[in-house]
């Protein structure tokens, strides 16, 4: 039967329809809210450049995605050059550091196939104009089987859904989300969690919080166990941090700005800091070498993002301020030089990649 207004319960507003299932069936977790919220954000809309919400560094600047093309060529060509390797971007945006990557990939004689990991029709359609040559996947699962993989993930895994457990009096319990008073507040809830817990956080302060990301853990796992069967490397660029720690990471970002993560859902980017020292488990586990992670803005100083400052500048000096700005952005500690990290996983018969 449906609904007595008339609508059905996908044509409802995701708030609506989140609200509608707690009232059924109690709160729901954290992860749920943020996949729900993410999948139709990112389904429905460009987030990115200054009319959108936030900006990444392949939209700050062409540097970034030429260096790490550079970077992948580079690492192919001292793996032997092999002619059947494939290039797969994870969260391409619009397609701007695959684009830029793949030009200088064609400068250093490497024109490998495009893959590009997308599920939002919106985006894909801004892919295709950028990289008409380029293949769609919904999942990793779909990549070629065969031939090394060079695989870019930038700013991928930030998007993907977090648990939290809070340490209260009666242990560590985890964090869901409710609908109370017409608005969505997150509650602890459930039975204690202690065996979540890393041992040495056990007995942090009460209030402390653990985050932790299953479908993150699942798909570096899936990459990892790709990358060590069929060859090759993929490079991790994200903001986050390494070692066991507390803290409540999560964040919103609406038009460039902070914001509320429970108003709205689906209306603003939601995203937490990822855990490096995850990551490279996964990938020692998978038998890879793991290189980094390090600031970007040091990865890129050794790339040569200098160099290829002075030559923009020299080939179109009325941009010297510009280009010398988005160099700063992308290095700077202050900027985005140290919070956001690089992080190679390369197949363990593959050389050590540059700039590590």
């Amino acid at each position: 039967m449906p609904p007595p207004d008339g609508q059905s319960a996908a044509d409802k507003p995701l708030g609506e329809r989140l609200a509608g299932v707690i009232a059924a069936a109690g709160p729901i977790s954290l992860a749920q809210f943020m996949a729900e919220a993410n999948a139709h954000y990112y389904a429905t809309r460009d987030p990115l450049g200054a009319d959108g919400d936030f900006i990444t560094a392949p939209e700050i600047s062409q540097m970034f995605g030429e260096l790490a093309g550079l970077w992948l060529a580079d690492l192919w060509s001292r793996a032997g050059a092999p002619t059947n390797a494939h290039f797969a971007e994870l969260g391409p945006g619009r397609g701007t550091l695959a684009e830029d990557a793949l030009r200088a990939m064609r400068a250093a004689r490497f024109e490998p196939p495009i893959h590009l990991v997308e599920t939002s029709p919106v985006l894909r359609h801004n892919q295709a104009t950028r990289l008409p040559t380029a293949r769609w996947h919904n999942d990793l699962d779909d990549l070629p089987e065969t031939g090394p993989l060079l695989v870019i993930a930038n700013e991928f895994f930030d998007a993907l859904p977090i648990r939290q457990v809070q340490r209260c009096a009666s242990g560590w319990h985890e964090i869901m989300v409710d609908y109370q008073d017409g608005a969505f507040v997150p509650v602890t809830s459930g039975p204690p969690l202690d065996t979540l817990v890393p041992e040495p956080l056990a007995d942090a302060p009460e209030g402390s919080v653990i985050e932790m990301s299953p479908p993150t853990e699942s798909i570096a796992r899936a990459l990892a166990a790709r990358i060590a069967k069929q060859g090759g490397a993929a490079l991790i660029v994200d903001y986050g941090y390494e070692g066991t720690v507390t803290g409540d990471t999560l964040q919103a970002v609406s038009h460039h700005e902070h914001a509320d993560i429970f108003t709205e859902p689906g209306e603003r980017d939601l995203t937490a800091h990822v855990n490096f020292s995850s990551l490279a488990g996964i990938g020692r586990a998978a038998g890879l070498t793991v290189h980094g992670p390090i600031g970007q803005g040091a990865w890129l100083e050794s790339l040569g993002i200098g160099a290829r400052t002075a030559a923009l500048v020299k080939a179109a000096p009325h941009r010297h301020d510009e280009l010398i700005s988005a160099r700063d952005r992308l290095t700077k500690p202050e900027e985005m030089g140290t919070l956001f990290k690089a992080m190679a996983l390369v197949a363990p018969d593959w050389p050590a990649p540059a700039a590590f």
